[in-house]
């Protein structure tokens, strides 16, 4: 059976200086092939098919801020420093050539990070805890969190810089910033702690703040959020739409044009007590409450959700009607599309072309290479 028609999905869309021609955006995804953090001509490439493929908007894979303790694998690139900053000219130079947009991922993995590939090195975090009651690294002094703040910014000024159309700072997913925002990792009894979200998220309104003043006020910035934590899929940070506005507005009013919000399943509603099974998701929600362009994530294009996802072969496409259906209404603005363009690049334009015979479910075997 064909898919009902995708028309909506391939509306253009303009934010700031950002001009989309539609609204499929690739998410950020860990690859680890930039050897010894410097991304090469055959990430430039894989960057590059996928703007070719159609996708609106590429967000690179998590790429690290100048902390020392900012990455947890040897092949995560770098966007600081001069070999790495040179290779992602080349990416957004390839990404450019064939009427691509993209924006790098900023990110400092915090207490999150794997340390057996480097067992000296420095792990900090908001309170020296990876989760509740799991304490690992060392809580951050005021000057650290000045230095990190003052990396995102720098790292930020690069891009725009190099030339990329737009900039996200990863605060999901239980990384740094995140740390930040969770009850059960901030314990601080400074500024940067306090017992609500609108308190913890003091760190995160700082970056942004400082990050709008490096890129000035037309280049847009992107927000990744999540509720859940790796270290705990159950956590929630805002149990109701009052917490969320707590959480997230102050964040708009420092800068964040987009809030790029993750979830497991993008079809689960986020407060169903209160809109039903049917109702709004994260982005909708956070659409609704602040104000900003969103774009929602989780499990676009797999019949199951992406934890599932990564042992399956060949999962299909039976999420696209209800995308659809959520689009069609405007609930959120953007989609970001996660494993399904790592195993067929084309994926969009297939989408587009309503072209089911050819388009590829996500293949595991895939993530061994750039395909």
């Amino acid at each position: 059976m064909p898919f009902t028609d995708a028309g909506t999905l391939f509306r253009p869309l303009a934010i700031k200086s950002l001009e989309l021609k539609n609204r499929i955006v690739m998410a950020p995804m860990t690859r680890t092939f930039a050897p010894n953090g410097v991304p090469n001509e055959a990430n430039a490439a894989y960057y590059r098919r996928r703007a070719e493929g159609q996708v609106g908007l590429i967000l690179s894979e998590g790429t690290v801020i100048d902390r020392p303790a900012s990455r947890n694998d040897p092949n995560i690139p770098f966007f600081h420093g001069d070999p790495a900053l040179a290779g992602w000219k080349g990416v957004i130079d390839a990404v450019h050539s064939v009427g691509g947009k993209m924006g790098p991922q900023l990110w400092h993995t915090g207490a999150a990070r794997y340390t057996e590939w480097e067992p000296e090195a420095t792990v900090e975090s908001p309170s020296g805890l990876d989760a509740p009651d799991a304490p690992r690294g060392e809580a951050m002094s005021e000057e650290a969190i000045a230095d990190s703040v003052a990396a995102f910014a720098k790292a930020a000024a690069d891009a725009k810089r190099l030339g990329f159309d737009t900039v996200e700072i990863h605060g999901a997913h239980g990384y740094l910033i995140d740390q930040f925002f969770w009850s059960g990792t901030n314990l601080r009894t400074d500024r940067y702690g306090g017992a609500t979200i609108k308190e913890r998220s003091r760190f995160a309104a700082e970056i942004v703040a400082a990050v709008r003043e490096a890129v000035g006020g037309a280049f847009p910035i992107i927000l990744r959020i999540s509720q859940w934590k790796q270290q705990d899929f159950s956590v929630r940070l805002a149990e109701t739409p009052a917490l969320m506005t707590d959480w997230l507005l102050p964040l708009v009013e420092a800068g964040v044009d987009v809030l790029h919000c993750s979830q497991r399943r993008f079809w689960d509603p986020e407060f169903p007590e209160i809109d039903g099974e049917n109702g709004l998701n994260c982005a909708g929600w956070a659409k609704k409450l602040t104000g900003a362009a969103t774009i929602s994530v989780g499990s676009v294009g797999l019949d199951s959700d992406f934890t599932n996802a990564l042992a399956d072969k060949g999962s299909r496409n039976m999420s696209i009607d209800r995308l659809i259906e959520r689009m069609e209404r405007d609930e959120f603005d953007l989609i970001a599309v996660g494993r399904a363009l790592i195993s067929d690049p084309n994926w969009a334009a297939k989408i587009e072309g309503n072209d089911q015979q050819s388009l590829k479910g996500f293949d595991a075997g895939t993530l061994a290479e750039l395909i």
